[in-house]
C-alpha cells in the first residue's frame, strides 16, 4: 500500500478542489487530469497505484465533482479555466513541474497546460480525446483529412448523452452508469458489469450522493485550441492509441500524434474509453515507459 494524503486546494476564490497524493514523497510527480466532471477517483486504483510505485501520483475531484464544490450555478467557469485549475492544484501542492496524463476532455485540458504552461510540464501522455489543433491529419501517402472532418462521436453514445437524467433511486442511477459504460467500452474487451458497478459504487460513497450536474457542457467553451503552440511545443508528449473508442475514434489520435511536435503513438488492443482491470498494465506500462524515459533537466 502506498503512502495516502488528501488535501484540499484553493483554484479560486472560495473553490477548493478536493486532492489526493499517493506514492513517495521525492518521486517524479504526476498528475492525473480526468474528463468532464469526473471525479478523481475515475482514475482506477489499479491504474493509480501501478504509477504511484514509481511516481508520487495526484488525482483530483474536478469542479461539479466528487467532494469538490458542485457550484457551477454560483460560480460559472470557463473550460479553459479547468486547465488553470490544473496549474493550480500543482501550486497548492507545491510542485514545480509534473508529468501529466489527460483522459477524454483531461486531455484537452493537459493540451491546453502543457502549450500555455510548458515550463510546469515534464511530460504530457493523452488518450481517449482530440487534437487542440485546426490542422489536418496528413496520411502516410501525403492526402490530407482536415482536422473537422475527423469522425465523430459514435450515435448510440449521442443517444444515450441525450437522454435525461432522472432519479430513481440510487441502484438505477447505478444502472444507467453502468449502461453508460459499456457504451463507452467498445466492445472489443468483455464488459464486467459488476466490475463498473464496483468502481461507480466507489466514486457515489466518496462523493457522498449520486446526483449528476451537466456544468461543463453549459460552460464557455470557446479560446480551447492551441495549434500553433502544439506544432512548436517540446515537452515530451505520449499518445495514446483507443482502438475500440466510440467518442473520439481512430484516427483522432493518429492526428494528435501528427500534430504535437516530437508525439509518440502506442496503442492498447483493445481499449475503449474506459479504464477497464485489462487495460491497468499496459497502460501503466506504456505512461511509465514514456515518464521514465524522459530525462529530467
Amino acid at each position: 500500500m502506498h503512502h495516502v494524503s488528501t488535501a484540499f486546494v484553493e483554484v479560486a476564490p472560495g473553490i477548493h478542489l478536493w486532492t489526493e497524493q499517493r506514492g513517495a514523497d521525492d518521486a517524479p510527480p504526476l498528475l492525473l487530469i480526468m474528463g468532464a466532471q469526473a471525479s478523481g477517483l475515475g482514475w482506477p486504483d489499479g491504474l493509480v497505484d501501478r504509477l504511484a510505485a514509481h511516481h508520487r501520483v495526484i488525482r483530483y475531484d474536478q469542479r461539479d465533482s466528487g467532494r469538490s464544490p458542485w457550484a457551477f450555478d454560483q460560480h460559472p467557469y470557463r473550460v479553459t479555466d479547468l486547465a488553470e485549475d490544473a496549474v493550480k492544484v500543482l501550486d497548492g501542492l507545491g510542485i514545480e513541474r509534473a508529468h501529466l496524463v489527460g483522459m477524454s476532455l483531461g486531455g484537452m485540458l493537459t493540451q491546453i497546460v502543457l502549450a500555455d504552461h510548458p515550463d510546469r510540464v515534464l511530460s504530457a501522455t493523452l488518450f481517449s480525446t482530440c487534437a487542440m489543433s485546426t490542422a489536418p491529419l496528413v496520411h502516410p501517402d501525403g492526402t490530407t483529412t482536415p482536422a473537422d472532418e475527423l469522425p465523430g462521436i459514435d450515435p448510440r453514445v449521442l443517444e444515450e448523452w441525450a437522454k435525461p437524467v432522472e432519479d430513481h433511486g440510487l441502484e438505477a442511477e447505478l444502472d444507467r452508469r453502468v449502461r453508460h459504460w459499456e457504451l463507452l467500452s467498445g466492445g472489443q474487451i468483455p464488459f464486467d458489469a459488476d466490475y463498473f458497478r464496483g468502481f461507480e459504487r466507489g466514486i457515489i460513497e466518496h462523493t457522498g450522493h449520486y446526483g449528476t450536474t451537466d456544468a461543463v457542457s453549459r460552460a464557455d467553451d470557446s479560446g480551447m485550441l492551441r495549434t500553433e503552440a502544439l506544432a512548436a511545443t517540446e515537452v515530451p508528449t505520449l499518445v495514446v492509441a483507443a482502438p475500440a473508442e466510440p467518442v473520439f475514434p481512430p484516427p483522432h489520435p493518429a492526428h494528435m500524434a501528427h500534430v504535437i511536435n516530437g508525439a509518440r503513438l502506442v496503442e492498447i488492443p483493445g481499449m475503449g474509453h474506459t479504464l477497464p482491470p485489462q487495460v491497468h498494465g499496459p497502460l501503466a506500462e506504456a505512461i511509465l515507459a514514456h515518464t521514465l524515459g524522459v530525462s529530467v533537466g
